[in-house]
């Protein structure tokens, strides 16, 4: 018992087909006892027919293991039914399937692990039921299944990594543009004060060109008005000379 898997929860729902629970004897008996007069006198197509059923028990136990649990101390087993399906079981099992559906309220479209897990269900059952018929047909849809849930597996692995990348990426995209906003914060900053300095040396230029100005015109008054005193001079000297050159009469 050691392989099994041991859970402490006695109740299951599920769409598989179980046999009813059997407490699990602590110390069995010992094997290799000596055949009985009836098993003995027992016909040789009736031990055929035995050897099949085990064989196709153990195929199912194989497939679908047996379930254990605790309870009260005492140690339950439940392995699944090897009783052939009939055509009403099918039936039976999609309505079993639509009830649980609708019960859990599981999503008609997009991803639902509920919706997987009952369909999941579904499919160990009919495994179970072909299997009793044709161990081997069986088998070959215990590999589909095992095939299926790996490929499910892989997919919700790629999912995962590339929900993990779209998160890293979206952060990795919000640290930027917190970074962006920043830097436009600091650029405009820089841009006021920029401007800012722009404004006080426009200011500063109109006020020295003012003063330029004004000193130019100054200067033009003040080198007019020495070119007028100059010139005036200039011709008073002029007319000394002209008396004191010109001849006496």
């Amino acid at each position: 018992m050691d392989e099994l898997e041991i859970t402490s929860v006695g109740q299951f729902q599920t769409l598989v087909r179980y046999n009813n629970p059997v407490l699990v004897v602590k110390h069995p008996e010992k094997k290799g006892a000596p055949l009985t007069e009836l098993e003995m006198k027992r016909p040789q197509t009736a031990g055929a027919l035995l050897d099949t059923k085990r064989e196709t028990e153990e195929i199912l136990n194989s497939i679908l293991p047996p379930r254990c649990w605790e309870e009260d101390g005492q140690l339950w087993q439940q392995s699944v039914s090897s009783t052939p399906a009939t055509r009403q079981d099918v039936i039976n099992l999609q309505e079993m399937l639509d009830t649980r559906l609708q019960q859990t309220q599981a999503r008609e479209t997009g991803i639902c692990p509920v919706r997987r897990e009952l369909y999941s269900q579904c499919f160990d059952e009919i495994i179970r039921q072909v299997t009793i018929n044709c161990s081997e047909r069986g088998l070959l849809l215990l590999r589909i299944r095992d095939e299926i849930a790996m490929s499910m597996e892989a997919y919700e692995t790629l999912y995962c990594s590339s929900v993990a990348f779209g998160m890293r990426k979206a952060l990795q995209a919000h640290e930027e543009k917190e970074m962006l906003r920043d830097r436009v914060k600091t650029l405009e900053m820089e841009k006021e004060a920029l401007e800012e300095i722009i404004a006080d040396m426009k200011l500063k230029q109109e006020q020295a060109e003012r003063r330029n100005a004004e000193l130019r015109a100054s200067e033009e008054k003040k080198f007019t008005e020495e070119i007028t005193f100059l010139k005036k001079t200039n011709a008073q000297l002029k007319a000394q000379l002209e008396g004191i050159t010109a001849p006496k009469k």
